[in-house]
């Protein structure tokens, strides 16, 4: 124990005098051979050299402040989690995150220049005896977690891509990284190149803050050379939509809290499940992002809170939909793929709108998933077409047609007061909407209809057509289309609200939403050319699309006859 102390000991003073001697200016082109000129000076500007970073085996928080102390460290605060250097370890050696305690503290150092910086102490505890020490033999050899680190001092998105665009250039080759919900920062790793004039061969980007929307690509663009650990990841999709929907049934993110932790035992009993699976499951979901995990227990993040029931912007039907009936239906992929036959109908013997409507609390479940993707909905209101109607002067009339439980009529309305509304839909349909849109104070100014596509009334001023179509084949779209025709004036304009597939192959909801419908429900996602073939099979023209939310489009339709008299005039 003495020599592995011993051992431990030096390797983090070398780091601790590194740190002092180093500063951003020197230290950059020594990571990077050939930087220098404006590049070099933009990096500095942005960047500053804020930590060297080490790995350490103690068996516990005694050992651990022995060997800061021999190094003239002292820390202020016990050790935090690390999710990103945990999750790392465990997919390195194949072992279950719960099993690596692995904690980060950051003491101070003063560097030659004057300036303050730190050391960036990883520890996974290895107790005495456990089965832990060749993990530990290999990540002193390797030294995988050892890097030196820069704060980026302008978290903007734009200058992040941009960094990371250089870094790029002189040789850097990405190599992971993660958010820490802990510390709200976003961590970039790169390997630097093999002509780096340094022992180090890791450079990690610190970002403050939420960037996952830019990591995502830097994480995707490490796997493409990972082809194994991508294909695992992918064929384990599963696990993580079961998690959700579970984590989800049982209420567990109604029993947390986002501003403290919660015992492992006490959400246990709350939500009746047994501590051990339980603890399990929301390790698997801190992967995720959906929950952390501290010394004071588990804690719901922003993204977790999304499951919760009821609460604004509430995703929880959509995960017990998908975590649900869908998944059953999915099952079955490959019979739709073979036959063409819809798996929903193979599994459950009919139409999912019929098996929905004869379960009332499947059907409210389904019209609730529904809404739970109301993000799309946000821009929709402060559409032109809605904003002219609203300031007509003798008012107008918005008709929301297959208009689901109101949630968007609602927006609509909420955001227009002097608009009218009218809602068709099936008739258990109906009433839900009924209730939500006296709810939310609109029910005086909204008429209810039941009915089918052949009941659209006529008279309206604006229609909304939000994600129908893509739950038709094309001719029934012809139809339903036809029928908003007929019954809409001269005047009149129709936004249609669906997602659009890329015409360039690009990664989009839409390609997934595709195999979604093809598999559960007999319909398809569209690029806007087909869309528009189909509008003007109906005696209709696009007359432009805006993007929204979740990848989705609105396309501003009107009669054909009046478009083509509006590019007359």
């Amino acid at each position: 124990m003495i020599t592995t102390l011993s051992g431990e000991t030096s390797r983090l003073r070398t780091t601790v005098e590194f740190v002092r001697e180093q500063d951003t200016a020197t230290l950059l082109p020594l990571l990077l051979p050939g930087l220098d000129g404006p590049e070099l000076r933009a990096l500095v500007e942005r960047c500053r050299f804020s930590h060297a970073a080490l790995l350490v085996f103690p068996s516990g928080e005694a050992e651990l402040a022995a060997m800061l102390a021999d190094c003239g460290l002292s820390a202020s605060e016990p050790p935090r989690p690390s999710v990103v250097v945990r999750g790392r370890l465990a997919l390195r050696h194949r072992r279950p995150a719960a099993d690596l305690d692995v904690g980060i503290l950051r003491p101070a150092v003063t560097g030659a220049d004057g300036a303050r910086r730190t050391v960036e102490v990883f520890a996974l505890t290895v107790p005495p005896g456990s089965d832990l020490d060749g993990i530990a033999a290999h990540e002193r050899e390797q030294q995988h977690e050892a890097h030196v680190a820069f704060d980026v001092t302008a978290p903007d998105p734009l200058v992040l891509r941009g960094l990371c665009a250089t870094l790029a250039r002189y040789g850097a080759t990405p190599d992971g990284g993660g958010y820490n919900p802990h510390e709200n920062g976003t961590v970039f790793y790169f390997g630097l190149p093999v002509e780096a004039k340094v022992g180090y061969r890791r450079v990690e980007l610190y970002v403050p803050g939420d960037h996952r929307d830019v990591l995502a690509a830097h994480l995707a663009e490490h796997r493409a050379g990972q082809p194994a650990e991508t294909l695992l990841r992918l064929m384990t999709g599963a696990w993580t939509t079961q998690a959700l929907a579970v984590f989800a049934e049982l209420r567990v993110p109604d029993a947390m809290d986002t501003g403290r932790g919660v015992a492992l035992a006490e959400l246990a009993r709350e939500v009746g499940a047994r501590p051990g699976n339980l603890g399990k499951l929301l390790r698997y979901l801190a992967m995720l992002g959906a929950v952390t995990e501290g010394r004071d227990g588990f804690r719901l993040t922003e993204r977790g809170a999304l499951l919760r029931s009821g609460g604004p912007g509430s995703m929880r039907a959509l995960a017990l939909m998908y975590g649900g009936p869908f998944y059953r239906s999915f099952g079955e992929l490959g019979h739709t793929v073979r036959t063409g036959e819809v798996a929903f109908e193979h599994v459950f013997g009919e139409h999912h709108f019929d098996h929905f409507a004869r379960d009332p609390e499947l059907a409210e479940l389904f019209d609730a998933s529904m809404a739970a993707g109301a993000a799309m909905f946000d821009p929709v209101p402060a559409h032109p077409a809605l904003t002219a109607a609203a300031e007509a002067p003798a008012g107008a009339t918005v008709v929301d047609i297959a208009g689901g439980n109101g949630e968007l009529l609602g927006r609509v309305l909420a955001a227009h007061p002097r608009l009218r509304g009218v809602l068709l839909e099936r008739p258990h349909a109906v009433e839900a909407a009924r209730r939500r849109l006296a709810g939310a104070g609109h029910g005086a100014r909204c008429t209810f209809l039941a009915g089918d596509f052949a009941d659209v009334p006529g008279g309206g001023d604006v229609y909304l057509l939000s994600r129908v179509l893509h739950d038709w084949e094309d001719e029934r779209c012809r139809e339903i289309l036809r029928h908003c025709a007929r019954a809409m004036p001269d005047d009149a304009d129709l936004l249609v609200v669906e997602r659009l597939l890329p015409s360039d192959g690009s990664a989009s909801l839409a390609t997934a939403w595709d195999l979604h419908m093809m598999c559960n429900v007999g319909g398809r996602e569209r690029r806007a050319a087909h869309y528009e073939q189909l509008l003007a099979d109906a005696g209709l023209a696009l007359v432009d699309r805006s993007p929204l939310p979740l990848d989705g489009h609105v396309l501003h339709v009107r009669k054909a006859g009046a478009v083509a008299v509006a590019v007359r005039r």
